[in-house]
């Protein structure tokens, strides 16, 4: 009996799972319901409060939040210009992924991959409503409500082993609340470096599959699971605080860069410098600056009559683009009436240094950089320098992951949880400044007095509200938590007045919050002023 029982029980297992398949088919594919009704529609006005609340998920944002603005104009533009969005999407795609199916081709015996069908449907999205969030920073941010129930239909063909397969995706919806920042502002057309987009709700996506024309999302189990997964990727990938940044401009676009890091550099000696001298010996000292940097350029001293003179002199020089910027040497011969003889010159890239790893450099000196300038295989010696690039405590994994060529890495640490003790970077940023009125002139401009010295951005000619937007930065060997920073605005004349000169007001910030915050971003009344307001930026960055 056990071998009969083993035996039927294959037989029944065998012909009860295909039974199964067929039936399953059957009935949820195959076969429809005739019960199904037209929808009734009726006014929202003639529906109960029960009612109401069952469809209020289907109500325009713009209806439901105050905060949130009516743009059926946009609405309209995506209408009308949609058949053409349509086309130049599709053909996007397919130049896009035309170079990804190629390297599959040839692979796990796929001979060909292409798009039967390749269409976007005749529905564009609807916005339903847009926040605009008002926030301190040099940026616009928005916040759209974006639903799509379009008709798409992409079909791709892959043949395998001589047999062709179709994947068709259809009817896809997409119900998105995303969060879109524009920043920063530059005053290069499109006025905007770059694109920032993230989720801050999960989002509800919806289609169908069909695999050689079976349609199976409609099995009720599978179609559950892979509409949540689905929507469970997407937002673990773009939630807020997650993001997709899309670049619009480079680096030269006029966007005002952040202090990244300190380079500390040591100039250690040079070798067999050119005699310029009518003794036969040179008075060497060397200028080093970063490149696209309008600070003066820092000096060692000078070496009499030295053509191997040795320095071991230490600078620090604040780093905004490690990945463009070089590191520029010029060596001079010091001369006391006339100019300054030039012995040669050289540059270091900061791309080839490694964080907080100390690199020695012997280069040999050149006229100019022009690599066809015979001047240049002429002997003019060397120079020896140590450089050490120490990115700041909120930056380092960033630029440790670029310059270690790994993704970018994302940190959610707060800023105020960097160290107290020790040295760092102070970064003052005059953005703007509101209702400031002299008595006989407004041309304003901000001086900003701190630690001994005296920095002033450029300025507005006839205007009330100046925009500056200017940066400075402070060298500190401890944190500022004592000191106080002095912010005046002043008032210069233009043509001829007995009042050359007129305080619009000023303001006297204690440090102490900001080293401890790392960053203060406000506004703030000036003192002496009626209704006289300034936008100022502080960051405290350690290494």
């Amino acid at each position: 009996m056990g071998l009969v029982g083993t035996l039927l029980g294959i037989i029944g297992f065998g012909f009860g799972i295909p039974i199964g398949l067929l039936v399953g088919y059957f009935f949820f594919i195959i076969y429809s319901p005739g019960d199904v009704k037209e929808p009734i529609i009726r006014p929202l006005n003639e529906l109960d409060s029960e009612s109401l609340y069952k469809v209020l998920p289907e109500i325009p944002a713009w209806l439901k939040n105050p905060d949130y603005d009516r743009v059926e104009w946009m609405n309209r533009f995506l209408f009308d210009m949609w058949p053409y969005l349509d086309k130049a999407i599709c053909n996007a795609i397919r130049s896009s992924t035309r170079a990804i199916f190629d390297q599959y081709i040839g692979k796990y015996c796929i001979e060909s991959i292409e798009f039967d069908n390749l269409t976007l449907g005749s529905f564009p999205p609807i916005i339903h409503g847009v926040k605009v969030i008002e926030t301190q920073e040099n940026e616009l941010l928005i916040e759209p409500r974006v639903r799509w129930a379009g008709n798409c239909n992409v079909s791709v063909a892959l043949k395998l082993f001589s047999f062709k397969f179709t994947v068709q995706l259809l009817d896809l919806q997409i119900f998105l609340a995303p969060r879109v920042t524009l920043k920063p502002l530059v005053p290069s057309f499109p006025c905007f470096s770059s694109i920032t987009v993230s989720l801050v709700e999960k989002p509800f996506v919806d289609f169908g599959l069909k695999l050689l024309g079976v349609d199976i999302m409609a099995i009720p189990v599978l179609y559950r699971f892979v509409q949540d997964h689905i929507a469970s990727e997407i937002s673990n990938l773009y939630h807020w605080p997650n993001d997709l940044e899309i670049k619009i401009l480079d680096n030269a676009s006029g966007a005002t860069k952040k202090p990244v890091g300190i380079l500390h550099v040591k100039v250690v000696r040079a070798l067999n410098l050119l005699k310029m001298d009518i003794l036969g010996k040179s008075d060497p000292y060397v200028k080093l600056s970063l490149s696209g940097e309008r600070l003066p350029s820092k000096k060692t001293s000078v070496k009499m009559s030295n053509l191997n003179p040795e320095w071991n002199e230490n600078f620090k020089l604040i780093v905004k683009d490690p990945q463009t910027q070089v590191l520029q040497l010029r060596l001079y011969d010091w001369e006391k009436v006339k100019a300054h003889d030039k012995l040669g010159m050289q540059v270091v890239s900061l791309n080839s240094l490694t964080p907080y790893e100390m690199k020695e450099f012997t280069l040999d000196l050149l006229k100019n950089l022009n690599p066809n300038d015979p001047h240049n295989k002429k002997n003019r010696g060397k120079v020896v320098v140590e450089l050490t690039f120490e990115p700041f405590r909120e930056e380092f994994d960033k630029f440790s992951g670029i310059l270690d060529g790994e993704g970018k890495l994302k940190s959610l640490g707060s800023a105020s949880s960097q160290s107290s003790s020790g040295g760092g970077l102070l970064s003052v940023t005059i953005e703007s400044a509101e209702d400031v009125e002299g008595k006989h002139h407004n041309n304003p401009y901000a001086v900003v007095l701190f630690n001994g010295e005296r920095k002033k951005t450029k300025v507005i000619k006839k205007s009330r509200d100046p925009r500056w937007n200017e940066g400075f930065q402070f060298m500190l060997e401890e944190p500022p938590v004592n000191e106080v920073i002095h912010i005046e605005v002043i008032s210069k004349r233009r043509r001829f007045s007995w009042h050359a000169k007129e305080s619009l007001g000023h303001v006297d910030l204690n440090l102490a919050d900001v080293v401890n915050n790392g960053r203060i971003n406000d506004r703030f009344n000036l003192i002496n002023s009626k209704n006289g307001v300034i936008h100022i930026e502080l960051r405290w960055s350690t290494v």
